[in-house]
């Protein structure tokens, strides 16, 4: 890093940090108390501070890990995740306010856990630019400023930096997902393993990005083969990079002889095997367990929501619409579109009778009115039966555009991306934009950079929606029938 990039950095990451300490305060003045899933949280949280909890065989309820689990004596059965937040919160509060003297209810109070999230969102930043800076660094058309306001705009993506001042998982989840990314892409792979452990303890289903890291390492090395293949048969018109429905159907028949030999899965094992670990722990936990959820299961059901797959190409286009919606990428379709008419009347046919047979509504998304989601789905999609069917265009066209703008990446990098996503959106029966940050951050990641123009028009979206939905939070409460709490809109 250059001096004056350093120093560019140094203030955007200053005056971001400021930026959220003065909307932290704003928050935390008007909702002082724990609020939505804070009201979980935040007493596990105390109850880890106050030292209610035991290692122990055989302390869990029935239905939770049973085997040698740090389980809290005072547990809620809301929970649904595993407690990595409620232990790295104890980690920091307790020693800073032993050596700040800090007693009473001040030690682990509402404002104090939810200040953990403010220290995560400045790690977010700056992980953020450190994998921007080791993703692109190859293109040197790239200036230190155009890095350090990419990070800015993606610290500040709207759906993450909203649970930067609430007690939720999301920021740490995010900071140690990101990290295990930054340490996989240096080849630190024990440390990225560890990381990726951390994540999980966050939420389980990071675990798909510990599958994501080890899938970097088998797409480089598949990409290497790939690359020689070609060269032995000296045939140019197959590319590494992209190509049609007839390449990829060879690259696949490529894809399945590499794995088969033996040889070349002792050499992926050998690279990937902390991964391997993790991943098999996993499944162990899983099993003890007897699935997933740690908590209340009922409202966590998997299934095979496929339309959860066209919800976050729909969020990905809105969130990144100055790099998807452009007017030569329309032309780019419409070409597309012309030259290859029956491939995309199959998409289509698939895609209608994935929303047919596969759509799930979930009780929280149509009783809840304090998220977007409600009314996202009460004024678009209950407006009539066919709207969800009528909307299949747009996702056709926001599928491709999204994979053109994946087009720089190797095509073994983009299958396994794509493996990645379906695993971590579909079983998902609850429409939650918070399931999608995850995988926007690393598609958003890996992406061309824009123009300064593009960049500075993505940069006051975001702006402009999170004052939307701070004001709306701060401003708009509003109460329900039969309960005298103060609601308010969020995320």
């Amino acid at each position: 890093m250059e001096r004056a990039e350093a120093y560019g950095f140094s203030g955007a990451m200053s005056g971001a940090f400021l930026l959220s300490c003065l909307l932290f305060a704003a928050v935390s003045r008007r909702q002082r108390g724990p609020y939505m899933d804070e009201v979980f949280h935040v007493p596990q949280a105390q109850a880890y501070c106050h030292g209610r909890f035991l290692c122990a065989q055989g302390t869990a309820p029935a239905g939770r890990l049973r085997n040698a689990v740090c389980v809290a004596l005072q547990w809620d059965p809301m929970i649904t995740t595993l407690p990595g937040l409620y232990l790295l919160s104890v980690g920091v509060v307790k020693p800073a306010a032993w050596l700040l003297g800090w007693t009473g209810s001040v030690v682990c109070s509402v404002g104090m856990l939810r200040f953990i999230n403010l220290l995560f969102s400045a790690g977010n930043f700056y992980l953020l630019y450190l994998l921007l800076f080791k993703i692109h660094q190859k293109n040197k058309a790239v200036s230190g400023f155009q890095r350090i306001l990419s990070a800015l705009t993606l610290a500040m993506f709207p759906t993450l930096y909203f649970f930067t001042f609430l007690y939720y998982t999301d920021p740490g989840s995010v900071f140690f997902t990101l990290f295990s990314y930054l340490m996989c892409l240096y080849g630190n792979h024990k440390t990225s393993a560890l990381l990726g452990f951390c994540g999980f303890m966050f939420r389980q289903t990071n675990i798909v990005w510990t599958v994501f890291c080890a899938g970097n390492v088998v797409a480089e090395k598949l990409n290497e083969a790939w690359k020689i293949e070609l060269q032995k048969k000296k045939d140019e018109k197959i590319s590494s990079r992209k190509g049609s429905f007839s390449d990829l159907t060879r690259i696949l028949q490529f894809l399945v002889k590499y794995l088969l030999s033996p040889k070349n899965l002792v050499t992926l094992t050998a690279l990937t095997w902390p991964y391997i670990i993790l991943v098999s722990l996993f499944f162990v936990f899983v099993f003890i367990n007897g699935g997933i959820v740690v908590g209340d299961r009922s409202s966590h059901e998997a299934c095979l929501h496929f339309p959860q797959l066209f919800y976050f190409l729909s969020f990905t286009a809105f969130f990144s619409f100055p790099h998807l919606l452009t007017r030569t990428k329309i032309r780019k379709f419409l070409l597309s579109l012309r030259k290859h008419p029956v491939q995309y009347s199959l998409i289509a046919v698939i895609s209608l009778f994935l929303i047919w047979k596969f759509t799930y509504v979930h009780k929280y998304l149509l009783a809840d009115n304090r998220h977007y989601t409600f009314y996202v789905w009460r004024k678009v999609f209950q407006r009539h039966e066919l709207v969800k069917y009528l909307l299949v265009p747009f996702y056709i066209f926001a599928g491709w555009s999204f994979a053109d703008t994946l087009k720089s990446k190797s095509v073994f990098w983009i299958l396994m991306y794509f493996v990645c996503l379906l695993a971590v959106t579909v079983p998902q029966k609850l429409l939650e934009f918070r399931y999608f940050i995850l995988p926007f951050l690393v598609y958003r990641l890996n992406i061309p950079f824009l123009s300064l123009y593009r960049q500075l028009l993505e940069l006051a979206f975001y702006i402009l929606v999170n004052a939307v939905t701070f004001y709306l939070f701060l401003n708009r409460t509003f109460q329900w029938e039969n309960s005298d709490e103060v609601q308010r809109f969020m995320w």
